[in-house]
């Protein structure tokens, strides 16, 4: 069965349809406005901006980057989520020149290193972040301005370049990845499968813009649908912003759909609105657990996997409540092949490569090695099983794929997030250890005595079920959550 027969199954046939890959954001952004004009595309501070006053504003925002930087190729965006990043990151874009999207928390220096490395030729700001852009040389625009005179959109090929962005860095230092208009469409395009409806939905988005998953998943596919995306000023307010604007699909990281679950069942309340339909979930390992409890809400959640590099989505899992530790199906246009347990791709939807250094990402068959470890069973679904750099060579000689180890310490209910590690004895003995976050508000249903007692209990039995070389010598049960990168991923603790 191929990507598109596998997804048309769980859609109405007239939306599906309508499912189509378009050749640029241009082509998009044209599209879009004339099919769309009159519906909201961008709520913000509680103003309604219809796609035609989006479209308007897109048009003066090109002029504003004619008149300040004529010759620029690439344009940096550094700005928090907000209405004016939209029209800023639409304007770059359909002006033929190509986005670099810096992360809203980089310092002068920083933005100043990434500006050089990279070849930014000006740079749009938040003015808020004025001072994080003093030490640049380069032309600068206040992504607030506005103008009346509307330049016309440049059309671009789906070869063309369109958006740099920084991948997380989780596991080594952060690269830049150049994504095509094609790629950012197919990405685009590949959120749309696997949910019914499709368009005119409400979409909340608390995802910051400059990670792939808020900027392809989140505002991408939420345009290209004609759906109503409100942003979330103050991600304090989220649930506040839920109960106002009751949006049909949340995209989420499992940590914001973890608390709002456990939120939801603190106070015996639906945290997420009785309008939700859907909640698309990943960047980081979903528990099973989420897929069941949401469930129990008439919510359904969807695991997926994607990277930065492949302009976020390789696969999505409309069979989440069969196959809930599955990442799902491929989308359409991709190859993958697993290699010595690694997961490989090429297709449509992955980037050029990287800027700024020597790798460019692929082998000389144009196969890109994502450094995950990974299956793929007889039905086609993948599983995601842990990351290359990650693994464990114990004294022994066995490897060990701490993200393996977990899945089966968080298929317990009471199990938030966990984490194996490599430690060392006073003796110098190499040794596994687990750490975990309880999920308190099942542990305060069960009405247990002694909650880390039986904890460690509950684990050590799952413990005990593993092979030898796997067993973890010492488990630590936590009473914080672990330390998070922006993108709310677990910062693993470093190798010994």
């Amino acid at each position: 069965m191929n990507a598109k027969e596998y997804f048309s199954q769980f859609a109405d046939p007239a939306e599906f349809e309508r499912i189509v890959e378009k050749p640029s954001v241009t082509a998009m952004w044209r599209d879009c406005v004339a099919e769309f004009a009159d519906r909201d595309a961008i709520v913000w501070k509680g103003t309604h901006h219809t796609f035609a006053q989006l479209d308007s504003d897109v048009a003066g925002f090109r002029t504003l980057l004619r008149r300040t930087a004529p010759d620029a190729k690439r344009v940096g965006i550094l700005s928090a989520n907000s209405y004016d990043f939209v029209k800023a990151y639409l304007a770059v874009v359909t002006s033929g020149r190509t986005a670099v999207i810096l992360p809203p928390h980089l310092d002068a220096k920083s933005v100043f290193g990434c500006s050089m490395m990279f070849s930014v030729d000006a740079i749009v700001y938040q003015p808020a972040l004025r001072e994080n852009v003093s030490l640049c040389q380069t032309p600068l625009l206040d992504i607030t301005q506005t103008c009346d005179e509307m330049l016309a959109m440049t059309d671009r090929d789906a070869s063309d370049p369109c958006v740099m962005m920084f991948t997380g860095g989780t596991t080594g230092k952060s690269k830049c990845a150049l994504l095509s208009h094609g790629a950012v469409m197919q990405g685009t395009v590949n959120g749309c499968y696997g949910v019914n409806p499709v368009f005119c939905q409400r979409y909340l988005l608390v995802l910051p813009l400059s990670h792939v998953f808020g900027l392809i998943r989140n505002l991408m596919t939420a345009l290209y649908t004609g759906s109503a995306l409100w942003i979330c000023e103050n991600n304090k307010n989220m649930f506040r912003d839920i109960a106002v604007f009751k949006p049909t699909v949340l995209v989420l990281v499992p940590a914001l759909a973890e608390m709002a679950l456990s939120l939801s069942k603190q106070f015996h309340k639906n945290m997420v609105g009785e309008d939700l339909c859907y909640i698309i979930c990943g960047a980081a390992a979903v528990a099973p657990y989420l897929v069941e409890e949401y469930d129990k809400i008439g919510v359904r959640l969807l695991p997926g996997y994607g990277l930065t590099e492949s302009a976020n989505l390789v696969s999505g899992n409309p069979e989440a409540l069969r196959y809930p530790d599955s990442v799902g199906f491929p989308y359409p246009h991709q190859e993958l092949k697993i290699v010595d347990g690694e997961l490989w791709i090429r297709g449509n939807n992955m980037m050029d490569g990287y800027i700024g250094g020597d790798e460019n990402g692929f082998d000389a068959d144009g196969w890109f090695h994502t450094g995950d470890l990974a299956r793929i069973d007889e039905r086609g679904l993948l599983w995601i099983t842990g990351r290359t750099k990650e693994v464990i060579v114990l004294p022994n000689g066995e490897n060990v794929s701490p993200a393996e180890l977990e899945a089966r310490f968080n298929a317990l209910p009471f199990i938030q997030d966990s984490q194996v590690f490599e430690d060392v004895a006073e003796n110098g003995r190499h040794f596994l250890a687990l750490e975990v976050v309880p999920r308190q508000t099942v542990l305060s249903k069960m009405e247990q005595e002694n909650p880390e007692e039986f904890i460690l209990s509950e684990l050590e039995k799952v413990n005990a079920s593993l092979p030898a070389f796997q067993r973890v010598t010492r488990i630590v049960v936590r009473d914080s959550d672990f330390a998070r990168s922006p993108s709310m991923k677990i910062v693993r603790y470093k190798k010994c």
